[in-house]
Formats: structure tokens, C-alpha cells, sequence
């Protein structure tokens, strides 16, 4: 079985993460019952005898002691990984993998990146190679951060730098919150912007999340819930906003519900990697189907369903909605609409009690308003997991490496200019050192490039695609 480590950088990051925890701990509660320690629970969880104190052995086999995260904790403000410390998770955190400091990076990327990410980088390496010495088969680097604050989008990114220098051969995710328009950091469009760069360059893979469709999603719930259309009482536990059930006995906060469908579609991600399943899918196996060119490495996430009512069987008429609405606007992750844009490969992982039969008779119903690349009218990539979500009898999440993408870094590029143009704002960036204004025009050319290729895809949809020039050699 291999081993994964989460990342999670900056506010965002930890509370994002936090709530993942929560909610893997549930999970596996849920299934694990005898409380043994397995092969499940070592994808993400050491089990350590604290009997003599401290850090103790790790067991690896028998009844479960005491569960550490195989995480590293990092922030440049004291508050959020305190809070943590001081809650319910406590105990699941090693004091060992936490870094913060005291002032934070000012919604600077230039502080997070080229300051502190100097000033920690010795630290930083040495927790990630700590971490990485209790794997036995480390697959998977996990980083949560957002884009448009300081510390995650400037140390988030230059972490992501590091992971690639120390371990080349281990995966990279990014699970990256995108700022919304109405934002109240004034210089997010130049963070996101700068951070987009390294991401480009140094991610395998990137699930990119908008606030706004994640405040869109919470408020559809609401409203279902509370206009009493549903007609049924609807499962706590199987609402994606919901933390009913984990570890969790504090007064929920105004983001928690948005944190939990983040939380949510990493369970989902990794439940392949955690639970058995007919038809398995590795995390290495979703980069390798669905990012066909380097750059071109955003998958465009959606999860469904939203909640399960507690009184209804599931009828295949309901699962076959589940697919559909995996296609719908209303359950992407980021403002997009897959099925009006061009799709390069799309990954369906779904869990419960659903048969390969049920998968391909929704793949093959779905095809017909579905536009793929003529060189990949087949890039379908499907994994069954056995174990459902909590609260669910079944649930899919679909990855869709799709063009759709595109109108959110337009429109980030867009703000991005507003700024720049003016050169407003600059100067807290050019007072950094090592920070130059190459940066930026670096940046926003390496976006603008990113884009480009998005079109010249977009421009072959509906028509036949020529193949490439080839080298030619000389014999």
C-alpha cells in the first residue's frame, strides 16, 4: 500500500485541511470498526505507540494507538495551527510537523516566496524528508493552499518548488482556491498571477476551486433544504458542507461548509488509494490519462451528489442523475461549463455499490453531448471504489481536463492588467528582496501562454486536427 503526505499552506490551506482530517477520520471510523490499524488508515495516518511519551515507534500492525496525519502544517501567522492544536484534532497533529511564524506575509506573494520561503527552507526540507522517512512507498505530495493571500500563494508555490527539487519521483498535486472577483484582498489578481507561474512549471496535477462556485454550492443546498421541495428529510451526514458525525463539537464557522466540499472531493480522490474497490484506480494513473501535455495539467473537478435523502432507495433512474449531473454547471468546482467546451480526458471515480455495467452505460449515454479532441474520442478513465462516503449508498466524483478552464484565467489575466497597467501596488512587491519586476511580466506571460493553448485547442473543436510537424531525422 503506498503513503501520501498533505501540505497545507497558509489559512486557507490549514483550514481546508483541517477539515479533511475531520472527515477522513469519520470515514474510517465508519468502516473500521474493530479499530485495528490497516492498510486503509496507513495511506494517510501513522499509528504511534505515546505510551512512554513523546514520539514514540511506529506499530504498523494490531490495534490502533495513537493516529498521527502525515502532514506538515505551515503558516506565517500563529492563529489558525493554534486553534487547530487547542481543538478536537489535537492529538492527530505531531508538534514536530508544524512551522509558524508570528507577522504573516501581508497578502504579499513576494514575502511568502522569496522571504520567508528563504528564511524556512532549511526547516521545510528537513519536515518534508521526516515525514517522508516514516513512508514505506510515498506516492503523493497533497498541496492545499488558496491563490490570492501571501503565505499560500508565495510559500504554498515556493514548497511546490521544493518538493520537485528533493523528490523528483513523488506526485504533486495542488489543490488551489482561486479568489473571487468581489475579493477582499485588493493585490490577489498579482499573487494568483505570480503563483499561476509556478504552478505551470513545477504541479503534475492541479484542481483549481473558485470561492464563488463553492459559495454557490452551499447556498443550492440551503435553499433545497430549507424551501422544502425535497419532500423528505435529508441525511446530515451525507451533505458535502456537512461535518455531522466527525470529531467536530465547536460552533461551525462561516467557512466551514465551503471547506467541507474541498474536503470532500479529496476524500473522494483518494479513496481508490485508501479502500478496495473492482476496478482500483492509483493516483499516479490520473495524471498519466488525463494531462496529456505538460502545461496543461488543471482538471476541472465536480462532485455529486450533494446530499442523499434518508428515505429514498436509489433507483437506477437516481444514479444515472448522479452521471448527468456530474456534466451540470451547478456542480463544478470553478465557474465553468465543461459540456459547451472541449474535453482532453475525463477520469469518473465512483464509489458504493455501482457495477462497471452502470458506468458504461452512463459513459456511452453521456458520449453524444460531450466534445473530446479528435485524436481522444476515448479518454475515458473510470475507477469503482467499494466504500461509499458517509451518510451516501454512492457517490461519483468526475475530473475533467477541459478547456473550460480558460475563461477563469482570462479573467484573472483581466485583473491582473487593471493593476499592472497602473503599477499600483508594485512597490510592496520591488521592496523585497531577490523580487524584481521581470516577475511579473514573466508571470503574465507565462499565463498568457497557458491561455494561447487553450485556444488552439478550442480553435480544432468540431473539426479534424492536423498532426503536429514531426522532426525529421536525418539517416
Amino acid at each position: 500500500m503506498t503513503q501520501s503526505v498533505v501540505v497545507q499552506v497558509g489559512q486557507c490551506g490549514n483550514q481546508v485541511g483541517c477539515r479533511f482530517w475531520d472527515l477522513a477520520l469519520r470515514e474510517h471510523a465508519a468502516v473500521n470498526k474493530k479499530g485495528i490499524y490497516d492498510e486503509a488508515l496507513s495511506s494517510f495516518f501513522r499509528n504511534v505507540d505515546t505510551r512512554s511519551g513523546g514520539d514514540g515507534p511506529d506499530i504498523y500492525k494490531g490495534k490502533i494507538c495513537s493516529l498521527k496525519a502525515r502532514a506538515l502544517l505551515i503558516d506565517m501567522e500563529e492563529g489558525v495551527v493554534n486553534e487547530i492544536l487547542q481543538g478536537p484534532l489535537r492529538d492527530v497533529f505531531d508538534s514536530k510537523q508544524l512551522i509558524t511564524d508570528v507577522s504573516g506575509s501581508g497578502n504579499n506573494w513576494a514575502v511568502g516566496h522569496k522571504l520567508y520561503g528563504c528564511q524556512y527552507r532549511e526547516n521545510i526540507v528537513e519536515k518534508l524528508r521526516k515525514t517522508a522517512e516514516h513512508c514505506d512507498c510515498l506516492q503523493c505530495f497533497f498541496i492545499i493552499h488558496s491563490m490570492g493571500g501571501g503565505t499560500g500563494s508565495g510559500l504554498g508555490t515556493f514548497v511546490l518548488n521544493l518538493l520537485e527539487d528533493e523528490f523528483p519521483e513523488v506526485y504533486r498535486f495542488v489543490t488551489s482556491v482561486y479568489p473571487s472577483g468581489e475579493d477582499d484582498v485588493i493585490t490577489s489578481p498579482y499573487n494568483s498571477v505570480l503563483a499561476m507561474k509556478e504552478l505551470n512549471e513545477h504541479a503534475d496535477c492541479v484542481l483549481p476551486i473558485e470561492n464563488e462556485s463553492l459559495f454557490d454550492i452551499v447556498n443550492k443546498i440551503h435553499q433545497m433544504i430549507n424551501s422544502g421541495k425535497l419532500g423528505s428529510t435529508v441525511k446530515q451526514s451525507s451533505l458535502v458542507t456537512s461535518s455531522a458525525g466527525s470529531t467536530k463539537t465547536v460552533q461551525e464557522k462561516p467557512f466551514d461548509a465551503m471547506n467541507n466540499i474541498v474536503a470532500n472531493l479529496l476524500l473522494n480522490l483518494t479513496s481508490s488509494a485508501r479502500f478496495e474497490g473492482s476496478l482500483n484506480m492509483d493516483l499516479n494513473e490520473i495524471t498519466m490519462n488525463l494531462v496529456p501535455f505538460p502545461r496543461l495539467h488543471y482538471l476541472v473537478s465536480s462532485l455529486t451528489p450533494l446530499y442523499t435523502l434518508a428515505d429514498v432507495n436509489v433507483p437506477p433512474r437516481r444514479l444515472d442523475q448522479m452521471f448527468s449531473d456530474a456534466f451540470s454547471r451547478d456542480h463544478q468546482l470553478i465557474q465553468a461549463d465543461p459540456k459547451h467546451s472541449l474535453y482532453l480526458a475525463c477520469a469518473l471515480l465512483v464509489r458504493g455499490n455501482v457495477q462497471v455495467s452502470d458506468l458504461r452505460r452512463n459513459i456511452e449515454r453521456l458520449k453524444p453531448s460531450l466534445h473530446f479532441v479528435s485524436w481522444n474520442q476515448e479518454g475515458w478513465k473510470t475507477g469503482l471504489c467499494s466504500v461509499p462516503p458517509v451518510g451516501h449508498s454512492h457517490s461519483l466524483l468526475a475530473l475533467a481536463n477541459n478547456t473550460c478552464v480558460k475563461p477563469t484565467f482570462i479573467k484573472l489575466k483581466d485583473r491582473f492588467m487593471k493593476l499592472y497597467k497602473k503599477k499600483a501596488h508594485l512597490h510592496h512587491y520591488l521592496h523585497v528582496d531577490g523580487m524584481e519586476q521581470s516577475c511579473f511580466s514573466e508571470a503574465v506571460s507565462s499565463l498568457s501562454d497557458l491561455i494561447q493553448e487553450y485556444n488552439e485547442l478550442d480553435a480544432t473543436k468540431g473539426g479534424p486536427i492536423t498532426d503536429p510537424s514531426r522532426l525529421k531525422i536525418a539517416v
